[in-house]
C-alpha cells in the first residue's frame, strides 16, 4: 500500500475510500468558529446593546426581553449577509478556477455590470419594486451569454474568457451611466445605491430565495467540487486521462455567473467578495486552487463583518455593505497587482 503523504488520511466508506487532507478541515474549522462570532458580534451591537449571553439565549428559544431585536430586527440582515458572502465566495472560486486568475470574478467579466445596467433601466423606468431582481437576473444573465459566446471561439480559454468579461463590463458600464445621467435625480440616486450593493431594508425573503438557489445548485455545486480537481491541468492532458476540458470549464463557468446574477439581482453589486474570498481561502489552506467551501465561508465572514461595520462606523448613518467590500478589495486588488508584476520581474 502506497503510503499517503503528511497531513492527509485515507477515510474508508464502505467500498468507497476518501483521502482527506487535515489543513483545509482546520482551516474550515477555524472559519466557521470565526463566522459564529461574528454573527453574534453583529447580533449584538447596536442600539440598543444586547449582552452576548442574550443573543444565545434567543438564538436557543430561552427567551429574552430582547428576543424582538435580536430574531426580528437583526437576524435577517445578518443571515442575508452570510448567504450573500458564502455566494459570492463559491462564484468566485469558479471563475477564479476556470480563467486561472486570480483577478477574475463577477466583477471583472461582466455579470455585475448586466446585472447593474438592466436593474438601472427598471429603476429610472418606474418599474414596479417587484420587476427589479428579475430584471438584474435577466441583465447579468444576458451579460453571461456574451462573454461565454466571444470566449467559446477557442474552447473557452482562460485569457480569452477574461479580456471578453472586461471587455463586456465597460461597454455595460458605460451604458449605465449614460442611462443614469439621463435619468430624473432620484431615480439615478436609487439607482447608484443599488449598484455599491446594500442589505438595508433587506431580510427573510431575499435570504430564503438565495437559500433555495443554493439548495437547487447544491448537486451542481457537488459536481463542480469534483470537477475544480481538474481545472489545472492543460487541455491535452486533461483529455490524455479521459476528460473533458471544454465541457468542464462551460460547466463551471455557467454555474460560477449563474449563482452571481442571482445573488446580485437580490441584494446589488457587493464588489470584491468573489475576487478576494478565494484567494484568501487558498492562502490559507495552501493549496493550488481556491477550496470550495472554505471560500464560501471566507465570503460570508467579510460580508457580515462589512454589514456590521457599515452600520456601526458612522452610526446613525448606515454605508452599504459594497461600500466597505470596496474599501477592502481595492487595496486587495492592488496588492495582487504588484504581486504578480513582481513574478514578472
Amino acid at each position: 500500500m502506497t503510503a499517503l503523504p503528511v497531513g492527509r488520511t485515507l477515510v474508508r466508506l464502505g467500498p468507497a475510500r476518501l483521502v482527506v487532507r487535515h489543513r483545509p478541515l482546520l482551516v474550515g474549522g477555524i472559519l466557521v468558529v470565526l463566522l459564529a462570532a461574528a454573527v453574534v458580534l453583529s447580533l449584538s451591537v447596536g442600539t440598543p446593546y444586547v449582552a452576548p449571553v442574550d443573543v444565545l439565549r434567543s438564538l436557543s428559544g430561552a427567551g429574552t426581553q430582547y428576543d424582538l431585536v435580536v430574531l426580528d430586527l437583526r437576524l435577517p440582515r445578518v443571515v442575508l449577509a452570510a448567504l450573500v458572502g458564502a455566494v459570492f465566495g463559491i462564484a468566485g472560486t469558479l471563475i477564479q478556477s476556470v480563467a486561472r486568475n486570480p483577478l477574475a470574478s463577477p466583477d471583472v467579466v461582466g455579470v455585475t455590470q448586466g446585472a447593474g445596467l438592466a436593474a438601472t433601466v427598471a429603476l429610472t423606468s418606474g418599474a414596479a419594486a417587484s420587476l427589479i431582481a428579475p430584471a438584474a437576473l435577466a441583465g447579468g444573465l444576458a451579460a453571461t451569454v456574451v462573454v461565454l459566446l466571444l470566449g467559446l471561439r477557442h474552447g473557452l480559454a482562460a485569457h480569452r474568457f477574461v479580456l471578453a468579461g472586461v471587455a463586456v463590463a465597460v461597454a455595460l458600464r458605460a451604458l449605465t451611466e449614460v442611462v443614469m445621467l439621463s435619468a430624473d435625480p432620484i431615480d439615478g440616486l436609487r439607482a447608484q445605491l443599488w449598484l455599491v450593493g446594500t442589505l438595508a431594508g433587506k431580510g427573510w425573503r431575499e435570504a430564503a430565495y438565495l437559500g433555495v438557489t443554493l439548495l437547487v445548485l447544491l448537486p451542481v455545486l457537488l459536481w463542480a467540487g469534483w470537477a475544480l480537481n481538474g481545472s489545472a491541468l492543460d487541455d491535452d492532458t486533461a483529455r490524455g486521462v479521459g476528460l473533458r476540458p471544454v465541457a468542464r470549464r462551460v460547466g463551471l463557468a455557467t454555474t460560477g455567473v449563474l449563482a452571481a446574477a442571482m445573488v446580485t439581482a437580490q441584494v446589488g453589486a457587493v464588489d470584491f467578495v468573489a475576487l478576494v474570498a478565494p484567494q484568501v481561502a487558498r492562502r490559507l489552506v495552501r493549496a493550488e486552487r481556491p477550496p470550495l467551501v472554505c471560500a464560501a465561508l471566507v465570503g460570508a465572514l467579510l460580508v457580515v463583518l462589512a454589514d456590521l461595520a457599515g452600520r456601526r462606523l458612522f452610526a446613525p448613518t448606515q454605508l452599504p455593505a459594497g461600500v466597505l467590500t470596496a474599501a477592502l478589495g481595492g487595496p486587495y486588488l492592488i496588492y495582487l497587482l504588484l504581486r504578480g508584476r513582481r513574478k514578472v520581474s
